[in-house]
């Protein structure tokens, strides 16, 4: 029994249809991402959220030398470097820095200032544990202090352009970030800027 023939019009649309399947699935292979991309992204974002942490705790470290070597500052400084520390845990720094924010807020005078506040931001045992830890934790502080400048003027100064040359350095950085990685960033960065003029203009 003889097959039908077939219609040029027949064989014309089945080239048509594996033509485009073809296409399809070039496609899909084109388009489907790069594993390796990928993980090169997130771990190039994890080392700059590594990186602003510690830049901000060593913010928060001189926030803590400016109020103990000011202590008429501290009620002026506080709630700026409570944020940073805030910061510091937005980037995935240790929680344990929220504790050292709590020491801070409680200092009343210039001895509970340098005991209880750069001693735990930076790690050491508070000045009320006794023997050789405490002395050096006490060191540590005295320190600290000595760097600040003498004159409160230049030492909130010194905390505006800080804080300033952070926020520029990390808008530059978050060009290079993914999107949640970029947001954060940018958001801390504009909350610098505006600690740079409450240090500066907002005192005035």
């Amino acid at each position: 029994m003889p097959f039908p023939p077939f219609s040029r019009a027949s064989v014309r649309r089945r080239s048509l249809l594996a033509s485009a399947a073809g296409v399809a699935l070039l496609a899909g292979c084109s388009s489907a991402p790069d594993p390796a991309a990928r993980n090169s992204a997130l771990s190039s974002a994890d080392r700059a959220r590594a990186r602003a942490a510690r830049d901000s705790a060593a913010l928060a470290e001189r926030y803590a030398e400016v109020i103990a070597a000011h202590p008429g500052l501290a009620e002026r400084l506080r709630p700026l470097r409570a944020e940073v520390l805030r910061h510091v845990q937005a980037f995935g720094g240790a929680s344990g820095a929220s504790g050292s924010a709590s020491a801070s807020a409680s200092a009343s005078s210039p001895a509970s200032a340098s005991a209880s506040v750069t001693p735990s931001a930076s790690g050491a045992v508070p000045s009320s544990a006794s023997g050789p830890a405490s002395a050096s934790g006490s060191a540590s502080a005295s320190a600290g202090a000595s760097s600040v400048p003498e004159d409160p003027k230049a030492a909130l100064k010194g905390l505006a352009t800080a804080e300033r040359n952070l926020a520029d350095r990390r808008a530059e950085a978050l060009l290079d970030l993914p999107g949640e990685s970029a947001r954060l960033m940018a958001s801390v960065a504009a909350a610098g800027a505006v600690h740079a003029y409450l240090l500066t203009e907002g005192g005035k």
